[in-house]
Order: structure tokens, then sequence, then C-alpha cells
């Protein structure tokens, strides 16, 4: 991370079902505009609900990678 860059945020979503991690990015953007926030989410409806929601919100989904029995989302506000 540069200097420059916002600082980043971590929620970890992993054990609730959708669409509880998709709020928490939600209310985590709401809370810090233009931070960089790291979703981690279990359930297989996040892969569809984040970006969609991104989409819809203006927001910038930067990555989606699966990992484990998770997926990371990188979310800019």
């Amino acid at each position: 991370m540069t200097p420059t860059e916002p600082p980043s945020l971590l929620i970890d979503a992993r054990g609730h079902r959708c669409p509880v991690p998709t709020l928490r990015l939600r209310k985590a953007l709401a809370e810090q505009p233009g931070a960089v926030i790291t979703l981690l989410a279990d359930d297989p409806m996040a892969q569809i609900d984040v970006p969609h929601f991104c989409q819809q919100n203006g927001f910038r989904l930067i990555s989606s990678e699966a990992e484990d029995a998770h997926r990371r989302f990188v979310v800019s506000g």
C-alpha cells in the first residue's frame, strides 16, 4: 500500500448466509467512503450478490478470488 492509498478494512463474514455479507459490506462502505475493503464470505450466493451489489451501487469490485472454502472480495468505495 502506498501512502496515498486509503487504509484497508477486513470483514470476515464466513459462516453467515446472504444477505449478511453484502449488508456488512454496505455498512462499511457507508461508514468509510473511499476505503478499500476486503470481504471474506463462504456463502456461494456471495459470488453473485457482491458483484451485483457493486455494479448497482457504483462501487468497484477490484478482485474476487477463491481461497480454500471461501471467496475473498476486494471492493473500493
